[in-house]
């Protein structure tokens, strides 16, 4: 009987992972969908303390230890999740993958150094858990550091050949020592936490700010494929479904995130795109700064008929979102038809831009991918773009010198104006300067964003 309640409470749970994720595809239920799936994970941890018994028919033991890691732990994500800004979300998201992978490194650790086992599927499971676990850690600390600006690229010709030979050494590692478990013993399982340490961070360390969206992804569905192998190893079925969800889903995103940036996976991993590139996607030509005032912009979008906003990660340092929405009711009081032009990879993780507005309360159907926003560009009278750089960069269709060249952008410059905000001239994330500012359609209005904004609304207010 207690087997079939246990089963019972995993299938409930697994159910619930499946609708969560369902449900997380979409701002206006993804918090509903969190909060399911979390339900289904307590509901299998409860099941497990009632009903899980071993060969010998034992219970689960250390009860009080389960409890205090589910009081402290839980108690640690609520004020996180609390106190963290959305600015800083991508660097927490970077830190749940991180401890995500060194838990299922240290859950295949504890179970090879104890288990004399020298099975080969065993150790297969064993060996791959602890590498990709210790892989996931390290180098989501390393883009934690990255995106909250204390750690910078380390940059070098040879450090793709280098991050090859490691992968290569990391996983010629797991196959001897599956293999041939006689050879080196328990200390291969050492050698592999070490080496899969230093790949982690090395692997992470020269890829630049462009590409960190894609980076998050890989790392989160990596930290789900090692929960999967945990899974595996203690024959459970929810730790091994739910990382498979998550590897899987995180897989997906990856393929999305390289797809709108025109660029695979490998080319990701060692091309060293973004930060510190000056040379290419430089302004040809004219380089005169055309300034406009708060009343010439507010006049501008009263009188427009269709407004679009560009949103960017200036748009979260600056917590503008509100002041956003507000403008766009403002305007459409006035008869003007807004939309929200969204680039898949704008911010720092991906769907940055759609969780800062789905908090503002922006109604979804007004974010516009930006595949159905570009054919709208050239019927739009102004563009606001609010904090973002390389994604309206037009030096990814015109300059083949630029690193970002073949990469999606929304052509922003194709609209009748273009507003830019911003608080400086300086380059973007991916550290290459935009053509954009200096086009003939292009006025800059410089300043705070969030500042910026309640200043157009109070115009606004006046006309």
């Amino acid at each position: 009987m207690s087997e079939f309640l246990l089963e019972l409470f995993y299938i409930v749970g697994c159910i619930t992972f499946i609708v969560g994720l369902k449900m997380l595809s979409s701002p206006d239920s993804a918090r509903k969908g969190n909060t399911i799936a979390a339900a289904g994970m307590i509901l299998a941890i409860i099941g497990t303390i009632l009903f899980y018994r071993n060969e010998a028919g034992e219970p689960v033991g250390n009860i009080p230890w389960i409890i205090g890691g589910l009081v402290i732990g839980g108690g640690l994500g609520y004020l996180m999740a609390v106190k963290v800004q959305m600015t800083a979300m991508p660097q927490m998201v970077s830190f749940f993958n991180g401890t995500g992978g060194a838990c299922s490194a240290l859950i295949a650790a504890m179970e090879l150094f104890s288990s004399p086992s020298t099975e080969t599927g065993f150790l297969v499971v064993a060996y791959l858990g602890i590498g990709i676990g210790t892989i996931t850690f390290s180098g989501s600390m390393v883009a934690f550091g990255k995106l909250d600006d204390k750690i910078s690229d380390i940059r070098s010709r040879i450090m793709p050949y280098v991050n090859l030979v490691l992968f290569a050494v990391v996983f010629g590692l797991i196959g001897y020592a599956t293999f041939a478990p006689q050879a080196m013993g328990d200390t291969a399982g050492w050698w592999l936490l070490g080496i899969a340490l230093i790949y982690g961070i090395l692997f992470v360390m020269p890829i630049g700010g462009a590409d960190m969206p894609v980076v998050i992804a890989l790392l989160n569905s990596l930290s789900g494929i090692a929960g999967a192998f945990g899974g595996l190893l203690y024959g459970n079925r929810i730790m091994l479904i739910g990382g498979i969800l998550v590897g899987a889903s995180g897989l997906i995103l990856t393929a999305l995130m390289c797809k709108a940036m025109n660029r695979s996976l490998m080319n990701v991993l060692i091309g060293n795109f973004g930060g510190g590139a000056s040379g290419g996607g430089g302004a040809a030509g004219d380089q005169t700064i055309r300034e406009a005032t708060v009343n010439d912009v507010a006049i501008m979008c009263a009188y427009a008929s269709k407004v679009a906003i560009v949103p960017g990660y200036g748009l979260a340092v600056a917590q503008a979102q509100h002041a956003c929405h507000e403008f766009e009711k403002l305007l459409e009081d006035k008869g003007v038809d807004v939309y929200y032009a969204i680039h898949p990879v704008a911010g720092r993780m991906p769907g940055h831009m759609n969780v800062l507005l789905a908090e503002a309360d922006v109604p979804y159907p007004k974010l516009v991918e930006m595949d159905d926003a570009n054919p709208i560009m050239p019927n739009t009278d102004v563009v606001i773009v609010v904090g973002a750089n390389d994604v309206v960069n037009p030096a990814a269709e015109t300059d083949p010198g630029s690193p970002i060249y073949g990469m999606p952008v929304i052509k922003v410059w194709e609209a009748k104006s273009v507003i830019v905000m911003k608080r400086s001239m300086r380059p973007g994330y991916a550290g290459i300067e935009n053509p954009l500012f200096f086009h003939e359609r292009t006025k800059m209005l410089f300043g705070d964003a969030k500042d910026t904004m309640n200043k157009l609304i109070a115009e606004l207010k006046t006309l």
